[in-house]
């Protein structure tokens, strides 16, 4: 943390008043559910983003990037998203505390960390989950550790333009040491499990493809799922989302439909159930049978949600015969 401070100091020529750091995340199992009200198994990782800020006395918000070494600022009043994207993971923020009535003044930031960008371990929920624990013991606005959870994720969606599930804030804002948390993204009821490697290590390749989520990608899977959804419901009313779908109403609804949207639905339906049953391999301290869950949820990535590449796909067939790795599979959403 020293490091962000003398930054801050450095560039603003004052001592920061607070400094935060939040971490990136990994999720093991449960892949593109979280926006399908299903459930996800993240963890929290040894990389971070940090804030240092200070209040002003104006209401500009002067913004600096370490990374970037990049400045932009910007009026409380005048708040809309600019062209570049780093400043609006901060922006957004400051627009969700003001649309729900929370007050706050201008305020000088500098952000920095070694979360990788784009390599799907959620340096932008980081960002934003420094944010508004900052801004929220900066101004004493004593908003709880869901509500700013919350409020992230709005962040994301409206000046990001990411519909992003809750996953990665939840993630960020809730981990442990030590645990995995199995977050219920349609109730927010969250339970944490012990992840024992023993002789086992989690090492993440990093495959130099860079990843865009804002992309009309991500958002046309999220079409897709919803279309399934759409379908499912002209049978069965009852099931408001692919948590509520079983794998027969996928195939007796979806299975004549667009190829594209069966696919998608029946990937997402499958994982589901795959994370619930990776809990108990958890409990049992059964990692094989996790790793060959992680397997699988590759595969149904690749072929059936498409959103990994033949860089991706070629790292796990590498080690997919190798006794001394257990698992693999892309992380993060893709793209």
């Amino acid at each position: 943390m020293s490091s962000i401070q003398q930054k801050f100091l450095t560039h603003f020529n004052k001592e920061p008043m607070i400094s935060v750091k939040s971490p990136g995340r990994i999720n093991l199992i449960g892949e593109h559910t979280d926006y399908n009200n299903g459930y996800v198994l993240p963890a929290t990782i040894d990389k971070s983003v940090r804030v240092a800020l200070n209040k002003r006395p104006d209401s500009k918000i002067s913004m600096f990037s370490v990374e970037f070494n990049d400045i932009e600022e910007i009026y409380l009043d005048a708040l809309l998203p600019v062209k570049k994207d780093w400043p609006n993971y901060i922006l957004g923020v400051a627009d969700q505390l003001l649309k729900h009535g929370y007050n706050i003044s201008g305020f000088n930031i500098a952000i920095d960390g070694d979360v990788p960008i784009g390599a799907g371990l959620s340096s932008s929920a980081a960002l934003e989950c420094a944010v508004i624990f900052a801004l929220n013991e900066l101004f004493q606005l004593n908003i709880d550790k869901k509500e700013m959870v919350l409020l992230a994720q709005k962040a994301e969606h409206e000046f990001a333009g990411v519909q992003c599930g809750i996953m990665d804030q939840f993630a960020s804002m809730f981990g442990k040491k030590g645990q995995v948390i199995k977050l219920d993204c349609q109730t927010l009821d969250y339970e944490y499990f012990p992840l024992e490697l023993k002789d086992y290590a989690i090492v993440l390749f990093d495959t130099q493809v860079k990843h865009a989520l804002a992309g009309t990608e991500y958002n046309q899977r999220r079409q897709e799922c919803q279309q399934g959804i759409a379908f499912i419901q002209q049978q069965y009313p009852q099931v408001k989302s692919l948590r509520d779908a079983t794998l027969e109403q996928v195939e007796t609804c979806l299975n004549n439909k667009d190829k594209k949207i069966y696919d998608r639905c029946k990937y997402v339906v499958e994982e589901i159930q795959r994370l619930l049953e990776s809990t108990n391999d958890l409990k049992n301290g059964n990692l094989m049978a996790f790793g060959k869950k992680m397997f699988a949820t590759h595969h149904g990535l690749s072929k059936l949600y498409q959103v990994s590449c033949p860089e991706l796909d070629i790292l796990v067939d590498a080690v997919k015969d190798n006794p001394f790795v257990i698992g693999a599979r892309m992380m993060g959403g893709g793209f």
